[in-house]
Order: C-alpha cells, then structure tokens, then sequence
C-alpha cells in the first residue's frame, strides 16, 4: 500500500507523517520552498518535528506524476472564501485536475477538506472524470474523511481524535476504515455516505461559531451595562448543564470560514439561513468593537488619539500557533490605524518578514526603548507568561497602564490594583 498526500499544510503534513509509520507515502504540494524546507528536515509548522520529517517510508515532492504509483492519494488542501465570504474552491479544483492529469485505474481519491454537503460528488469526481478520461465506481473511486487536527493542540495529536470515514461503495468504505484504522489510535466512525460526512464536519465549526457568537453577543450586552463578562459565566458554569464556551476572536482556517460554506449551499437551495449567518456577523465585529473601546478610552483620557501608540501582543488566530490566516487580531488593529494610531505587534510564534510584507511591523519581543498609551493581550502565547502585569506597567506612558486583555490572561483583581484601567472580554 502506497499513499499519496496532496497538500503539506497543517492537516495534510501531520497525516503523511502519521501514515509514514506504517504505509509507504508520497507528499506532494505545488509550492517547491515548502518541499525543499521538508526534504532538509524543516518543520515550518511547528506541528511534526524533524523525527518525524524523516521516516525512512516518507518522501516529498512537487512532481505530481509520481503520484501515479499510489493506491490511495489524499486530498489536504485548503479550503478559504473569498473577500464576498463565498466558497473558494480553486485549490481544491486545482487538486482534482492535478490528480485526474495521472489517475490510475484502481486508484481511490479521498478528500479530507472542509466543503459543503454534496462537493466532493458536485464538482471535484466531475473534474477527476473530464481530466483523467476514466469512470467514476468502474475506473477510480472516491471517499471523503473529515480533518479535525487542532493546531497547537498536544493533548489531542491526530492519532488520538476519532476519524470519520465514508465511501461512494461498501468497498471503497471498509479500505478506508482499514487504513485510518491502522493509524487512528481513537477509533474509526463510519459515515453512511460522503454528503453526511461532509455535513458532519461543516456542522462541527458552525456550532463552535454560533456558541463563541453568543458568549461575545453577551459581552457586548454586558459591557453595556458594566459587568464582567468573565464573572457571570463563572456563575453560571455552576449549573450541570451550562456549556463552557467563552468570548473571543473567531479566526483562522475553521470556525470562522466553514460556516460559510454551509449557508452558500443552503441559499443555492432556496434557504437564507438566520441563526449561522446572524452568529458570523457577531463574531466579525468583534475586532472592530475593541479597537474603539480603546480609542474611547484614550478620547476620555485626553490623549491625542493621532499621537498614540498601543502594544498588540500577539497576532496569530490562536494560541500557540504561528498560523495567521483569517487572524481577527488584524481587526483590531486596522480599526486603530484608522484612527491613525500606531501599534508595535509582538509575537513569538509568527513569521514576522511575511507580515512585513503585508504592510504590517512585528517583533519577537516587546522592544526595550518603547512605551506604549495601551497594551493589548490579544493571544494567550504560552510565552506571554515572561510578561508580568509589572513588566507591562513599566512599559506604559508615564507609568500609566491600559490593559485591554482580551483572553483574560492575567489575574482581575492584580490588574486592578496594578492598572490604570484594565479592561477584559
């Protein structure tokens, strides 16, 4: 058994790596630094380590025609939207012509990206078909097995997160189970068909989105009336069945982009749905909401907002990760530089030259010989811990600290006694 892997990202590398301790595989991506870093041992992700870069069954490419020798080629590319909040599918048709272009008869084609119910038979077999001249359930055939890889999550790595697999035959089903089997520890789920598959994953991220939306809907109603967020969901949480989710930023490649891909299939079906597209609008304003609650308090503080300069610490999607993609942190401060306040971002984890790129200035480090009008904790980084609530004041204009902690990192009532206003979500 030889496996193809399509896409060496944060889904598709861990899963060549995980299979590579039993099966033969071949990662492909199109982008040729990425596989260069990864022939040298290089994990940019953070997420595998070089151990595993190096198994003696695992090997990197950007030649798609050697994929041909695969059984099994799996699909791991990214599934974005565009600035209209609708579906990007270009990577993920890109892929299936890239495959069709050496499709093998025998071969099964699994997608493990994040689509609406009915994609995977909608549009990508369509193209594997046109492309390879071969037929679907006679020639090749397909099944679809949700990611569900949390970045920077070390207590769940893949092989410990239950796998949902389904096939377009009873066949194509019992491979897969036998495959992922053999290297999900957790367990295997077998889907009745692709489109529930695919529904199963679409349905995990927007639930997620809805209940963030409601935890940062009750913030905005609470500020409104000066209670602490944080307190009353701590009284609440002491009822059995309260559900611990907090307020926060909704970004990154999930929860803040799958939704999305759910109400475009369902208005394609005559339905507008209310709830999800209700949740998304809460949770995209979010960033904007900080960033003039910080203005507002710098206006009440007589400061000349144009002269200011505020710390952003922080500026991945999440903790722990220096993933960027969908970051709702960039919310915040593009609603500052509206004001024409300057910010100085700090962030251990993320690349700062292809940000710089992007127009925006980051460092590793809080810098030594600056002083800033407001502080805010946008992104709980394992390091931020070497930052004290003392550290930070002795860092602030005039020995004055506005912290705007946004993860609720630091202790209230230390910040309180410390801060000259401190504030959290």
């Amino acid at each position: 058994m030889k496996i193809g892997i399509v896409g060496l990202g944060y889904v598709g590398l861990p899963l060549a790596c995980l299979f590579a301790t039993k099966y033969e595989v071949i990662g492909f991506d199109i982008n040729a630094d990425k596989i260069s870093l990864l022939q040298s041992g290089i994990d940019y992700t953070g997420e595998v380590g070089t151990a595993a870069l190096q198994q003696t069954g695992l090997s990197f490419t950007c030649q798609s025609e050697l994929l041909q020798s695969c059984n099994v080629i799996i699909v791991a590319v990214p599934t974005d939207i565009t600035s209209q909040n609708q579906p990007d599918l270009a990577p993920l048709q890109k892929a299936s012509a890239t495959i069709g272009a050496i499709l093998q008869p025998g071969i099964t084609v699994v997608f493990e990206s994040t689509v609406y119910p009915g994609l995977t038979e909608e549009v990508c077999i369509p193209v594997l078909e046109s492309v390879s001249g071969l037929q679907w359930k006679k020639d090749f055939f397909v099944g679809y097995s949700p990611e569900r890889i949390n970045p920077g999550d070390k207590k769940r790595p893949l092989h410990a997160i239950l796998k949902i697999v389904s096939g377009d035959t009873p066949q194509t089903l019992a491979l897969l189970s036998e495959l992922y089997g053999a290297v999900i520890q957790a367990g295997i789920y077998q889907a009745p068909d692709i489109r529930t598959a695919e529904a199963a994953k679409v349905i995990e991220n927007a639930q997620r989105d809805l209940n963030i939306a409601f935890m940062n809907e009750l913030s905005l109603i609470f500020d409104r009336m000066q209670l602490d967020t944080r307190e009353v969901l701590k009284a609440a949480g002491t009822k059995w069945n309260f559900l611990p989710f907090e307020p926060g930023l909704v970004g990154g490649h999930c929860i803040g982009v799958d939704p999305y891909y759910l109400t475009f299939k369902a208005e394609q079906l005559g339905y507008s749905p209310q709830v999800i597209h209700s949740g998304r609008h809460v949770n995209n304003a979010m960033g904007q909401f900080i960033a003039d609650k910080i203005v507002k308090l710098l206006i009440r503080q007589k400061k000349v907002v144009a002269s200011c300069k505020v710390l952003v610490m922080g500026c991945s999607f999440k903790e722990n990760v220096g993933d960027v993609r969908n970051s709702k942190v960039f919310d915040i401060i593009d609603g500052l530089h509206a004001y024409h306040v300057e910010t100085v971002i700090t962030d251990p984890a993320v690349d700062g030259e292809a940000l710089h790129k992007k127009g925006y200035s980051i460092t590793p480090t809080i810098p030594a010989d600056e002083q800033f009008d407001a502080v805010v904790l946008a992104v709980k980084h394992e390091q931020f811990k070497n930052y004290d609530l003392s550290f930070l004041q002795s860092k602030a204009m005039d020995g004055q600290l506005n912290l705007f902690d946004v993860k609720a990192f630091y202790d209230r009532a230390a910040a309180e006694k410390l801060c000259t206003y401190y504030w959290r979500l």
